[in-house]
């Protein structure tokens, strides 16, 4: 095994040459049009993972010119007033695309705020209608895809990975990733089972997977041991681990055991630096689209 190359895909590299694109499109729009599109960015409370991704989105959308538009509001915020702050977003010529930085606090219903978003401005891709759209066979196109699948399927395609035919195992159960990756996956004549937490022998499952998603929150949960070899393994999901050497006490890893996955996987998404870049330059991207469709009609 010692002669095995695996291929670690650089999700940095890849998102700034998605931005670098973006960057001059946003440049010809204000030039042309003298418009550029705006994001809103809305979150409520303090959670610290939230305001942590919710930062990296506005300073994006600085780097490549896209306004962005903040609202920051207190976690006991009434679900009507959330509401009609959507409601003014979503008649806001400047706003082309509308966020809301999931999870919202318990007393808020979720899915009756991801529906009251413009789907003209669904750049998140959550919206009920979109998802619907992405299940249904022979149905016009959604919108807007949802960014992180997008992304998984953008790693497959960019990478020259054939899709069609091949056994794909998403690992985990979650509405904003797995479902639409899986329906995304299956509309490119994949076969794919989804594993979760009541799923008997996930480890058999897993390894007869050419493609292996694993969405879960659970750090290292998949070893080395169950990747066939030459699978593609993207790792989705980033857990924090005690590390005591380092200065904040914690390091960031994936669902996926990486030293272990690296001696066997094709290739492989690191935990930083892989699928998370890319999912935010996959929504500045659904932003320009969204505002492109407005400004040049």
């Amino acid at each position: 095994m010692s002669d095995h190359k695996v291929t670690i895909i650089d999700g940095k590299a890849v998102a700034q040459t998605i931005r670098s694109k973006i960057a001059a499109e946003v440049c010809r729009l204000s030039e042309t049009y003298i418009k550029v599109p705006g994001l809103a960015v809305m979150i409520v409370g303090q959670r610290k993972d939230s305001q942590s991704y919710v930062n990296m989105k506005r300073k994006a959308c600085a780097e490549v010119g896209i306004k962005s538009i903040d609202l920051d509001l207190l976690e006991n915020v009434s679900e009507s007033e959330l509401i009609s702050k959507v409601h003014e977003l979503n008649v806001n010529p400047d706003v082309h695309g509308i966020l809301g930085q999931l999870p919202l606090p318990k007393h808020i219903n979720e899915e009756k705020i991801l529906t009251e978003i413009s789907l003209g401005k669904d750049v998140d891709g959550f919206h009920p209608l979109n998802i619907g759209k992405l299940a249904m066979k022979g149905r016009d196109p959604c919108l807007f895809r949802p960014c992180c699948p997008e992304t998984c399927y953008y790693i497959l395609t960019r990478h020259g990975i054939t899709i069609k035919g091949k056994n794909v195992v998403v690992v985990g159960r979650s509405n904003i990733v797995v479902l639409p990756v899986s329906l995304l996956l299956l509309k490119e004549d994949a076969t794919v089972t989804m594993v979760h937490s009541r799923t008997k022998e996930p480890e058999s499952i897993v390894r007869n997977a050419d493609i292996i998603i694993a969405v879960v929150g659970q750090a290292a949960m998949i070893k080395g041991s169950w990747i066939k070899p030459g699978a593609v393994v993207i790792d989705v999901r980033t857990n924090a681990v005690d590390d005591p050497g380092k200065k904040s006490g914690y390091r960031l890893v994936g669902d996926v055991d990486f030293q272990e996955a690296c001696k066997t996987a094709g290739c492989i998404t690191p935990i930083p630096g892989g699928v998370g870049p890319m999912t935010v330059a996959m929504l500045l991207k659904n932003t320009l689209d969204g505002a492109k469709r407005v400004i040049e009609g």
